[in-house]
């Protein structure tokens, strides 16, 4: 049992990923190109205590219990109010002040071999009704693969629990600069709009013949200065194949490397942000990460879920499970 912040290792032979108990954070994943070469793909830190000090803008952790703004930092549940820190005015972003990205996990079990794991588990029982217990599973299923698997029970309170994985990609290489060249596709052919303060306003709008279509691959950066500070949106994922009971969300391109990231998911909706607000971050290796130096692909809950009753609700109730997959598939074509 871990009570220090310490980094663990993944590696069977193709891919090594390197994981930090504090926050459940990925803070390295390397991924071969078209000629075998080995780049780390994530933004991130080479120690724990840049993470622990609080410099990083959410690199590679998991968030929680809710993921994404709650507007206002209020909501109201079976009755109750609830008030939230606002720690990005004038929402509650991210679990507050001291989310789960904030927390040292124990490790609950740690496999080597060809399909290395591991397992890390938190209790919480801060500032939302009740307590949950929380686990999330990372293994290397195949060669290029990696699967995540998050679970957390309510054990005594219906609650709200919406996880999402913080890891910011860059297919080209964490410090080969940004990522306005990479190609995506998201299966989504709807978006949530938002306020002036980044929170959905209620609406679900098609994305056709707006810079958030992404229904065919495109680059990142042909309609970014058209959103703003760049894309921090919310999409409602669905209309793809499936796999393993997951469905498609994105594909992610870098043209330089020929790698590419197949993301598939079980949860409702993808936030698809572009590191607007990266700004002189210095990384791994005395990297300097800017604006759009990285992009996120958080498959999520709504946003304000909570407060919206026409969202897919993100209320989970004691005896129940909440349950959220992703599978990231690397290639080169």
């Amino acid at each position: 049992m871990a009570d220090q912040p310490q980094i663990y290792e993944l590696n069977n032979g193709t891919v090594v990923v390197k994981i930090t108990n504090y926050g459940c954070t990925i803070t390295s994943l390397s991924v071969p190109d078209k000629n075998g070469k080995l780049a780390d793909v994530v933004l991130g830190f080479d120690t724990v205590e840049p993470y622990v000090k609080g410099t990083s803008p959410y690199f590679g952790c998991i968030v929680g219990r809710v993921a994404n703004r709650i507007k206002n930092g209020k909501f109201t549940l079976n009755g109750t109010g609830y008030s939230l820190p606002i720690n990005k005015p004038p929402n509650s972003l991210h679990g507050g002040f001291k989310g789960f990205d904030k927390r040292i996990w124990e490790v609950a079990e740690y496999k080597k071999g060809d399909k290395p794991s591991i397992t890390f588990k938190y209790r919480s029982s801060d500032g939302y009704p009740g307590d949950v217990s929380v686990t999330a599973t990372y293994t290397l299923t195949s060669s290029m693969t990696m699967k995540l698997d998050m679970e957390a029970v309510p054990e005594n309170k219906a609650t709200p629990i919406n996880l999402a994985q913080h890891t910011y990609w860059n297919l080209a290489g964490h410090n080969s600069g940004n990522i306005l060249d990479h190609t995506i596709q998201i299966w989504a052919s709807e978006m949530t709009p938002v306020d002036e303060n980044t929170v959905p306003t209620g609406e679900i709008k098609p994305v056709k013949g707006t810079p958030f279509d992404f229904t065919a691959e495109k680059k990142v950066g042909l309609q970014v200065h058209e959103v703003g500070l760049g894309y921090d949106h919310n999409y409602v994922l669905g209309g793809g194949e499936e796999k393993l009971g997951l469905k498609r969300a994105a594909k992610l391109k870098d043209p330089s490397s020929s790698r590419v990231l197949n993301l598939w998911t079980n949860a409702p909706g993808m936030q698809f942000y572009t590191g607007n607000y990266v700004n002189g971050v210095v990384g791994k290796g005395g990297a300097v990460y800017n604006k759009h130096a990285g992009l996120c692909l958080e498959t999520q809950g709504f946003p304000n879920a909570i407060n919206q009753s026409n969202f897919p609700s993100v209320v989970v109730q004691p005896g129940s499970k909440y349950q959220h997959t992703m599978l990231f598939e690397f290639s080169v074509e």
